[in-house]
């Protein structure tokens, strides 16, 4: 009877020690597969680490293989997934989540108490006992991180920060990318400042090469090119990833200030960097450019920006709902109510599945409880852009604003116009984006290029519409003017012919209305008055003219003598 707990407690220890071997030889196996660095062995690795796994899942060693192995494959999501409680943002957004009241200072003494490491042996009813760390704003989201040494960190590992750390990076999670770094390289020169205190003055050894580099250095071979250490190519990686920073803070603050053009600038210097940036982190930041670009008028940009975010993201909210308020300012209802149409088919694919889409580390710029009213609008909307569609509004679009003109502009100031937006919205070049972007799974890129592609050409489609239409609008108006000038000329000419008819036409009349004047009081009434009669009836002829001022002239020298002078005007006598 007192045998059988001591058998019950040998075999408990067999199988304890039978599953360890088993664990280690997984783990050597796996190490040597890794150490070849090639994917397919890597992959392998992956599969016997699993294994070890499943007998004991809290193995750091194996734990920290796989997340490494995870990140060498480039499978950043699944190394996020696997360490997803460590991110800070998450974190806090599982605190805002699960506080009953938002404004209450119990929730906001816990945004200020973020753990990334937990203790497994502290109990959760004391606070004393549990690791906290100080937060401080670290961006324009005003997102509450940890900064500071844990004291467990022997106990779990720093691997977890620098693992993880590059994990955000690719995934665009910049912020949290950075405060990972830097608290895992604080926890790495803490623990060798540790190791190195205990080492002796023996071990600090002067290296060779410097001495026989100083000796003869024209003899010595070519170095190949050093591989970087962790460190090194964190330390570049943290750099990068706070100068990506600083850009958009330049630009979200010119945007907030109302300086589109500073905001525009700022953003275009992170897209169309020398050094690529993350997808995610380039969707946020061809989105904000679009809301510039909407700011200062010029539609077809924003349009373009919006396209290149729902390229790389297709369930951006933000981006739809802005496409589809865009393509509604230009009176584009068809485009509008597609877009809409698509936004409503995520906002219920939301309600069903009950959580924002993406992964739980994915950002958005929505809540879930906002999602049932947006709905309600969004249904209501769509509803009223049908109405207006079946009242004929289709082919009522506003081309000059989608170009960015005014009306009534030149042919000269659309050609300009035209030509800029194709060299940009070309076709051809719509996947040039792509080529400065780090994708965080390899397999999204002919997905990417596929709807990048198709979007542009729908694009470019309407600005070719727009670009005949606003012509045929102009030449109608040239020839207009055209018109009109013709027939102001021919009036004009019509005018001067008829007063240079008027001025030659009443020299006659007037030659005879002098020789009637003059000769009235020495010519008889009766001759005077058939003279201005037929003067009256036909002043256009002038036979007889002659002959009648002779007879007048006659009769006065029958009148008087010779030698008295007669008072006749010169121009009565010219005929």
């Amino acid at each position: 009877m007192a045998t059988s707990p001591c058998l019950s407690g040998t075999e408990k220890k067999h199988w304890w020690l039978s599953n360890r071997k088993i664990v280690d030889n997984y783990i050597k196996d796996a190490r040597n597969l890794i150490a070849t660095q090639e994917q397919s062995d890597i992959a392998s690795a992956l599969n016997l680490l699993d294994a070890a796994l499943a007998l004991s899942p809290r193995f750091e060693v194996a734990l920290e293989l796989k997340a490494r192995s995870l990140l060498y494959l480039r499978r950043f999501k699944d190394v996020a997934d696997m360490l997803q409680d460590y991110i800070p943002s998450l974190k806090i957004g599982n605190d805002e989540s699960g506080s009953v009241s938002s404004e209450n200072s119990s929730q906001q003494l816990s945004r200020e108490r973020v753990k990334l490491l937990p203790s497994n042996n502290s109990s959760s009813g004391t606070a004393e006992t549990d690791p906290s760390f100080k937060c401080f704003s670290v961006s324009d989201l005003k997102k509450k991180v940890m900064a500071g040494l844990c004291k467990n960190c022997e106990k779990e590992g720093q691997w977890r920060y620098l693992v993880l750390g590059q994990a955000c990076c690719h995934l665009g999670l910049m912020e949290d990318a950075m405060v990972l770094l830097q608290t895992g390289k604080r926890l790495s020169t803490a623990a060798f400042r540790r190791e190195s205190i205990s080492w002796s003055d023996d071990s600090f050894s002067i290296s060779n090469s410097a001495i026989s580099g100083d000796i003869s250095t024209s003899s010595a071979p070519p170095t190949p090119p050093r591989t970087l250490t962790e460190s090194e190519s964190i330390s570049q990686l943290l750099s990068h990833i706070k100068f990506l920073l600083r850009r958009r803070a330049a630009a979200m603050a010119a945007l907030d200030a109302d300086l589109y053009s500073e905001a525009i600038r700022h953003f275009t210097k992170i897209v169309e960097g020398r050094r690529g940036a993350p997808q995610g982190f380039l969707a946020e930041c061809y989105l904000h450019r679009a809301f510039a670009y909407k700011s200062s008028g010029r539609i077809a940009e924003s349009i373009g920006d919006c396209n290149k975010t729902l390229a790389l993201d297709p369930r951006c909210i933000q981006a739809l709902e802005t496409r589809a308020s865009l393509f509604e300012t230009i009176r584009c209802l068809p485009d509008c109510l597609h877009d809409l149409e698509h936004l409503k088919l995520l906002y219920n694919s939301i309600l069903r599945d009950r959580k924002l889409p993406g992964p739980a580390w994915k950002r958005h710029n929505v809540r879930y409880r906002e999602i049932p009213g947006k709905l309600c609008a969004l249904t209501t909307k769509i509803q009223e852009l049908k109405q207006r569609v079946a009242s004929g509004e289709t082919g009522n679009v506003d081309y000059y604003a989608l170009i960015g003109l005014t009306r009534g502009c030149s042919r000269s100031e659309l050609e300009r116009a035209h030509l800029l937006l194709c060299l940009r919205h070309k076709p051809d070049k719509a996947t040039n984006f792509i080529e400065r972007c780090e994708f965080a799974d390899d397999r999204d890129l002919d997905s990417v290029k596929d709807r990048a592609k198709m979007s542009a050409l729908l694009l470019y489609r309407l600005l070719q519409k727009g670009y005949s239409g606003v012509m045929a609008t102009i030449m109608n108006e040239e020839a207009a003017e055209k018109q009109r000038k013709k027939a102001a000329a021919a009036l004009q000419a019509a005018q001067a012919i008829q007063l240079q008819q008027t001025t030659q036409n009443p020299k006659p009349e007037s030659n005879l209305s002098t020789v009637e004047k003059s000769g009235h009081n020495r010519i008889n009434p009766t001759e005077n008055k058939v003279a201005t009669s037929s003067g009256t009836s036909n002043p256009s002829m002038f036979q007889g003219v002659f002959c009648r001022d002779l007879t007048a002239v006659g009769n006065l020298l029958s009148q008087v003598g010779f030698n008295r002078a007669i008072p006749v005007k010169c121009e009565a006598l010219s005929c």
